[in-house]
């Protein structure tokens, strides 16, 4: 009964470490790479708080801690890990420090969390300021390197939250531009990180494997203009949301490829797969790098649906918590490089795709208008086309299409010319 009772005691009084694996984070994702810590080795974590940042070659995502305890890191910071690798341990036997809330008395509400001390300045998880924002494990060591006071960085992540992206601008505005004594010929190696590879990797095939070309046009914005100054506050008002140059763009857009229907289909292999639904990817920049999130069946959306998932988008690939499903998929891409200042650019396709339109930057320019030279605000926008599935007729056709959607605003809005609706044709 001695030898049998023994075993059991023991195990009793073991010390219990669980074990932190790397989790599968998509279909045909093997590896990914830890790209911040967000927790210290040796720091207690509260269950399902998130203890390091991972980054996959389609997106970042977070690990969480499974239980409460007290953390010890076993793989460093940048390293590339197989999926189901154990990556660190938490102690569930370690008792929280003094100080620590109990779960029950720190709601996630911001009023209270103000009013009771919380145990590491470092929490993700504080509200904080723009002016005292937190920095991520990353940013701090940049900042402290470089001896930048966090105070003075602009943080844009959730809640104010100092990213690495932010600190690494901060230390590019606080360089001294100044001619130095002896002129530097120092390089610096940088390893590329999973997203950025394949990034990399498909903007290549783009090039390599379709037969691309680009036509321009140019679009006078000056209706679009008239129609936001006079309905954007009540729009606001009664959607909650802003009216922007975005939800024109991806409406005109969802108009025209319904009616040149092989702008929103694809190649796949020897057959032409047409698609009576529009899927607008949304070309958006981030920390992380270039972001496509997808915008599902646009052709029934209404404008202040597209102007609010627009924004949910936008802030989700800000804050890297786009999912793997909310990037796939995509009949159609807009990208904006007029938001950067580009007056016109020759976009690359977003494979399996045919088609993407670019816009960019709006200027006033010199236009014609019943015999008079005036000054427009004019937009020139892009877009590049397979050729393999996409006739010169069809290319022109859908731009020119887009582009008078867009100069006549009230057209797309009610889907056909007033007049037409007028005489009831």
């Amino acid at each position: 009964m001695k030898l049998e009772f023994y075993p059991k005691f023991a195990i009793h009084y073991k010390t219990m470490a669980i074990e932190l694996k790397i989790p599968s984070v998509g279909e045909s994702v093997t590896q990914v790479t830890i790209a911040a810590w967000l927790k210290e080795d040796g720091d207690y974590v509260e269950m399902d708080e998130a203890v390091a940042e991972l980054e996959s070659d389609k997106a970042t995502v977070e690990l969480n801690a499974e239980k409460s305890g007290i953390l010890k890191i076993l793989i460093e910071e940048g390293e590339d890990v197989e999926i189901g690798v154990t990556v660190a341990t938490i102690d569930t036997d370690a008792a929280a420090p003094e100080g620590t809330p109990a779960k029950a008395e720190a709601p996630e509400a911001a009023a209270p969390k103000a009013e009771t001390p919380a145990p590491k300045a470092e929490n993700p998880k504080e509200t904080t300021s723009y002016a005292t924002g937190t920095p991520s494990p990353a940013a701090g060591k940049i900042l402290a390197e470089k001896g930048i006071n966090t105070s003075a960085v602009h943080g844009t992540g959730k809640d104010g939250r100092i990213t690495k992206y932010d600190a690494m601008m901060a230390e590019a505005g606080a360089m001294d531009y100044s001619t130095p004594a002896e002129p530097s010929r120092n390089q610096e190696r940088q390893k590329m990180s999973n997203l950025r590879k394949t990034i990399a990797r498909r903007l290549v095939s783009a090039k390599n494997e379709t037969a691309m070309l680009t036509t321009f046009n140019e679009v006078n914005m000056q209706p679009i203009f008239d129609t936001r100054n006079k309905y954007k506050e009540q729009f606001r008002e009664v959607h909650g949301v802003g009216l922007g140059f975005m939800s024109f763009f991806t409406r005109a857009c969802a108009l025209a490829l319904q009616q040149y229907p092989k702008v929103n289909a694809f190649l796949d292999g020897e057959e032409m797969v047409m698609n009576d639904f529009v899927d607008v990817s949304i070309a958006v920049s981030s920390p992380k790098g270039l972001m496509v999130p997808v915008m599902r069946n646009v052709e029934n959306m209404t404008m202040w649906e597209i102007e609010a998932e627009v924004k949910r988008l936008a802030l989700k690939a800000r804050d890297a918590k786009l999912t793997i499903p909310e990037m796939t998929g995509g009949t159609f891409t807009i990208t904006n490089g007029g938001v950067f200042g580009s007056m016109l650019s020759t976009p690359i396709i977003n494979p399996p795709q045919s088609a993407i339109l670019g816009m960019h930057n709006i200027v006033e320019r010199a236009v014609v208008e019943n015999g008079n030279i005036v000054a427009r605000p004019i937009m020139y926008v892009a877009l590049s086309y397979d050729h393999r599935i996409i006739d010169g007729k069809e290319s022109v056709g859908f731009l020119v299409t887009v582009k008078n959607y867009l100069e006549n605003p009230e057209t797309m809005l009610m889907g056909k010319d007033p007049m037409d609706v007028l005489m009831g044709l």
